[in-house]
């Protein structure tokens, strides 16, 4: 499947070092659609009745909205890439997104919003699992 973010990893003039291009493709993607859902989830929290219940659900939502951000971001730049610092920021990413999907599954059988971000913070974490065990 053809997307912005496998043309842009295709045109990149340098090589990539034998990164793994379809995984780090994916994670990109996985990591910008987790920050995208988390951000729309952390909203309707707000706009529930019983939001009081919901301020961890919405404090998690947000953090993970910014780490996710945050990796894509650093995956998609490749001049002077540090391996270090990738692999740093993909297990920060799994910690989030781990934290992020338990939260918002405790209410997904009462908020259809929470189920759909706790699902999409669960590809992000294999996505950021895959790519961390093709990197080494």
């Amino acid at each position: 499947m053809t997307t912005t973010v496998n043309d842009m990893l295709r045109t990149y003039p340098a090589d990539l070092g034998g990164v793994d291009r379809e995984a780090m493709a994916r994670c990109i993607e996985e990591c910008i659609a987790c920050a995208q859902a988390c951000t729309a989830c952390a909203d309707a929290c707000l706009s529930e009745d019983t939001v009081a219940d919901l301020t961890k659900c919405v404090r998690t939502d947000m953090d993970c909205a910014d780490v996710c951000n945050a990796t894509a971001s650093v995956l998609s730049r490749h001049t002077g890439y540090d391996a270090n610092v990738t692999r740093a920021v993909l297990r920060a990413c799994v910690t989030v997104c781990k934290a992020c999907g338990d939260e918002c599954a405790r209410h997904a059988d009462m908020h259809e919003h929470c189920r759909v971000c706790a699902e999409a913070c669960r590809r992000c974490e294999q996505a950021c699992n895959d790519l961390l065990a093709a990197l080494g």
